[in-house]
């Protein structure tokens, strides 16, 4: 008799396993279905997935629940599995975490297709009912079939009574069919640009062979051509292409492009859509209906059935890691499906992670490299402002006077600019000049942001209330607003320029779902003078009227509590200064800093990739800081907080015990977190540096499991190796 591994759809770490289940003679099974199946003591019924179907004789004393039902669908196949076990044992996560990439989000709660009863006509009227309102009724489902419902009628003025003596008498028929929520608009002609020869080596070294590519390209070097053509050669071998961004902001720009070039076609795939419309997007690719994927990381784990195309645009960017479980790096995960398919994975970046660029020296990734920008266009010139100097003399404005001089220059010449600040809001903080207290979020350890809406707001957790207008500790008035965000600088650009167009891009701005779109397309239309925005318009965007950028505080990034803090400062700068100069115009960048003399300033402001490069690895090698290490970061949280220290501390010395014996490994802590509270969630971390290989990080995760069972109720761990932020 035939048995089944299945997966079990339940969330406690003692379920993480294989189960088997024998499979009924009538039944048919294969992997990649779902079954439900008697779990437990109890026999609850549950769904789970099948990982393997297997013949093998088991031992005659071992008995097997069957497997009760099957549904006809399957959500992924057999090489899934291996990337399955793959991802569970490099980001400690668990089967079920992984199998929730891999399928519709929303099936476990029962989503099915969206369906619509559409009016079609059947046969003519009769004598009988060759009169008002039959004919209008039917002449209108006649001209427009499949296309109306009762309910479109009615609002039409048609009586409701009528239509259904249409359809009883058989004139009409009812037909319920698929209504399909994904984005079919088509978009104007994209001619195919000739590639110049830089371009045209690029696309013919990556076309050549499978394999990983670095695709290292200065800003406005025609990468975006460079894909193109990559996925037209694609297409001509019948292979299927995801593209994934980092950000949704650059979604409208890219669609509008490749639909253009490529036809409608295309799935577009990110967090902003609604479940039903990632459904039916889901459902698209895997009846093969499309060819291309356009999206944020999730879109990897679409089913195509013949992926042997992956680009990931921006690499550098850290929205490529996963922050919830599975914790995974997109660009592994691609590699890994790339081996397994023998396609091509492409990097590219004009700002390589220094992990990548690292890769590539070593020989582990190809690098191919784009020194010229495509167009007439030269890279911009550079000014760095020393904001201390400003101050000495007596200038406190945000704008440095080198900057305004510009930027009347840009608005006299009827030219448009980008403003960056990578902190939305209208202050950082408000904080009582009496008694020095500030207000901050009663659920979490940092301080609310004030908004012009005089409001004050939690970036951590979404929290808001009314700034009051005394201090709550010493009922002093002379509360002040500190620190300065994108509101605060959109408020003093229309003071001071009140005639000229001005719009804000940040999470404030665009939490409708259709919001990025509408700023793209103001922009690009030059309805808009001036553009101020957070880290999504640093990257991507192509304005060819944009003949200056200002980058407003180039040292918030350097702050960070970080050893990439250098690598984000530089990668900001010369992200956020390639939206300048990308037309005929020549394009200014203009950076305010208080640390002029930072290495990441300096190289940035002289386009030197290769000289930050060699600094910063030399620094990190020093440190043995990655890619020269890995680094294992445990967060420990609980409403408890003396439950929390005791336990943490408890932890710290068993794993220090546990890993004795490995001299390579650090162990950094306990510690409160940098935020030490999140929604009322105490937080305390753990630091693991050192030769961490996957075996080992499972064993430490066993380890801390198995330490935290008695109060695990009270109190959870999140793991995570190599980390984007330990905050």
């Amino acid at each position: 008799m035939k048995h089944a591994g299945i997966i079990i759809n339940n969330e406690a770490l003692a379920t993480d396993r294989i189960y088997t289940y024998s499979i009924p003679e009538s039944m048919a099974l294969s992997i990649g279905q779902r079954v439900r199946v008697s779990f437990g003591q109890g026999n609850k019924k549950i769904d789970g997935f099948v990982v393997s179907v297997q013949e093998e004789t088991l031992t005659k004393n071992m008995k097997l629940k069957e497997v009760e039902a099957s549904f006809p669908e399957y959500y992924f196949e057999e090489q899934d599995v291996l990337l399955m076990e793959d991802m569970r044992r490099k980001y400690l996560a668990t089967y079920l975490d992984v199998i929730k990439l891999l399928i519709p989000r929303g099936i476990l709660q029962g989503m099915k297709h969206k369906t619509s009863e559409n009016l079609y006509p059947v046969m003519p009227l009769s004598k009988k009912h060759h009169k008002s309102p039959y004919i209008e009724i039917y002449e209108e489902i006649k001209n427009h079939p499949g296309q109306h419902k009762k309910s479109d009628l009615s609002k039409l003025g048609f009586s409701l009574s009528s239509v259904n003596t249409l359809i009883r008498h058989g004139y009409v028929a009812v037909l319920s069919e698929k209504e399909y929520r994904y984005n079919v608009e088509e978009y104007a002609h994209y001619e195919k640009k000739v590639l110049n020869a830089e371009q045209q080596r690029a696309v013919d070294t990556m076309d050549h062979q499978p394999g990983a590519y670095l695709l290292h390209g200065i800003t406005g070097s025609g990468k975006t051509e460079v894909f193109m053509e990559l996925i037209r050669r694609s297409l001509l071998r019948g292979e299927d292409t995801i593209l994934l961004l980092p950000e949704i902001s650059l979604t409208p720009q890219m669609i509008e492009r490749f639909k253009g070039r490529f036809g409608k076609d295309i799935t577009i795939f990110h967090s902003r859509l609604s479940d039903g419309e990632r459904y039916d997007e889901w459902h698209r690719v895997k009846s093969g209906k499309v060819k291309i994927a356009i999206g944020a990381r999730s879109a990897l784990f679409l089913p195509f059935q013949h992926l042997k195309l992956v680009i990931i645009d921006e690499e550098h960017e850290s929205t490529y890691k996963s922050e919830m479980s599975p914790k995974y790096q997109a660009k592994e995960v691609a590699k890994f499906k790339m081996a397994q398919r023998e396609g091509r994975v492409i990097l590219a970046s004009a700002t390589p992670s220094v992990e990548s660029y690292f890769e590539a020296q070593k020989g582990d990734l190809t690098l191919v490299s784009l020194t010229h920008r495509a167009t007439a266009g030269v890279l911009p010139k550079m000014e760095v402002v020393d904001m201390r100097e400003e101050l000495l003399s007596g200038h406190r404005s945000i704008f440095s006077r080198s900057l305004v001089e510009k930027m009347e220059g840009v608005l006299a010449r009827k030219e448009q600019m980008i403003l960056f600040l990578n902190r939305r809001g209208f202050s950082t903080f408000v904080s009582c000049r009496s008694c020095g207290f500030v207000f901050k979020c009663e659920s979490c350890d940092i301080s609310m942001t004030y908004h012009r809406d005089h409001s004050l707001m939690c970036h951590q957790c979404g929290a808001r209330k009314y700034m009051p207008k005394v201090c709550p500790s010493c009922q002093s008035k002379y509360i002040k607003q500190f620190g300065t965000g994108t509101e605060k600088v959109e408020e003093a650009i229309k003071e001071m320029f009140p005639s000229a167009r001005v719009l804000r891009m940040d999470k404030d701005t665009t939490r409708h779902k259709a919001a990025y779109e509408h700023m793209y397309q103001d922009f690009k239309n030059q309805e808009c003078d001036i553009l101020i925005g957070t880290q999504m318009i640093s990257k991507g965007l192509d304005f060819k009227e944009v003949t200056l950028v200002g980058i407003l505080a180039a040292d918030l990034s350097l702050n960070l509590p970080d050893y990439r803090s250098s690598e984000k400062t530089f990668q900001l700068i010369t992200q956020v200064a390639g939206r300048a100069g990308r037309g005929d115009k020549p394009g200014e960048v203009v950076i305010q800093t208080y640390s002029p003399e930072h290495f990441a300033v300096t190289f940035a402001k002289d386009h030197d990739y290769q000289g930050f490069f060699e600094k910063e690895i030399a620094m990190r090698e020093a440190l043995q800081n990655p890619p020269y290490t890995k680094i294992l970061h445990m967060v420990f949280t609980s409403e408890e907080e003396p439950l929390l220290q005791e336990k943490v501390h408890e932890i710290g010395d068993a794993l220090r015990n546990y890993l004795k014996s490995y001299d390579t490994i650090m162990v950094l802590g306990p510690s409160p977190s940098m935020i030490s509270k999140i929604k009322n969630q105490y937080r305390w971390q753990l630091v693991m540096k050192g030769d961490i290989s996957p075996l080992l990080a499972l064993r430490i995760k066993e380890q801390v499991h198995g330490l935290m069972k008695s109060v695990y109720k009270r109190m959870k761990v999140s793991l995570d190796l190599n980390p984007n932020s330990m905050m």
